[in-house]
């Protein structure tokens, strides 16, 4: 049955689903396909959600786009999983926060810390630890020594507000450990729990380009990477998830 925003049928989508905020980005993804630009098949474009099924090296795969913010991303998420997907892989950016961390290396997640209020809505208040698939983890890690990468992998924090103007906003968290700020990956990861726990057979990571840094002697408009750059390095991620995301099943 089609869902509200995700205009498809179950049979739809792939199991595997790669979930960039950018709808540029997720045709981006699809042209890596097998078969190359216009082989994948065009499944949503409702609200210009754009969302393809091919496959990569043989293997059925999608991508959706999500949309920025955790409430879109909660949107797509919850009628991805009615519509059959199992293995959701969020492909982003961030801003890096940790100490050493540089613009265009990679942030992989192992869990969230939700100061968003999409995540607050879902847990009434309760305290909870939104946290990814171990497994879906390093398969990402071992696809990025693959290819000469050395991520970033701990925790991050998913935000609403990128244009935060507290004094204390990224030494805060930065004293906590965080490595990177984004916006959608502690819904992500609460509902890839919450259907496990229903018994689904569910799992989430996250893999992010860093495409600014925030320190005492940067903001984000200062250090973001120009976007032949930026794209260079979000390219090498999605390589990477894709590699990642075959193997997980």
């Amino acid at each position: 049955m089609p869902q509200i925003h995700l205009r498809a049928e179950s049979t739809d989508y792939a199991p595997i689903v790669l979930l960039p905020g950018d709808p540029n980005r997720a045709t981006w993804i699809a042209e890596r396909f097998d078969g190359g630009p216009g082989a994948a098949r065009q499944v949503n474009s409702h609200r210009g959600m754009l969302g393809y099924t091919g496959t990569y090296h043989g293997v059925p795969v999608s991508v959706q786009t999500s949309g920025m913010g955790a409430p879109s991303i909660a949107i797509v998420v919850e009628e991805l999983l009615r519509l059959g997907a199992r293995r959701l892989i969020r492909v982003g950016t961030c801003g890096g926060i940790g100490r050493g961390i540089k613009t265009g290396e990679i942030v992989i997640a192992t869990a969230a810390t939700p100061v968003d209020g999409a995540t607050a809505t879902y847990l009434h208040g309760d305290p909870y630890a939104p946290t990814a698939d171990f497994e879906l983890i390093r398969a990402l890690v071992d696809a990025s020594t693959k290819h000469g990468q050395k991520p970033h992998v701990g925790q991050v924090a998913t935000v609403d507000v990128f244009y935060n103007p507290d004094s204390d906003y990224f030494s805060k968290w930065r004293s906590r450990g965080v490595l990177a700020f984004e916006m959608e990956t502690s819904v992500l990861y609460y509902l890839a729990a919450r259907a496990r726990a229903a018994g689904a057979d569910v799992s989430a990571a996250t893999i992010l380009t860093v495409s600014d840094v925030l320190s005492e002697e940067a903001t984000s408009e200062e250090s973001y990477l120009p976007l032949d750059e930026l794209n260079k390095s979000i390219e090498r991620t999605i390589e990477i998830a894709l590699e990642a995301g075959i193997g997980s099943l």
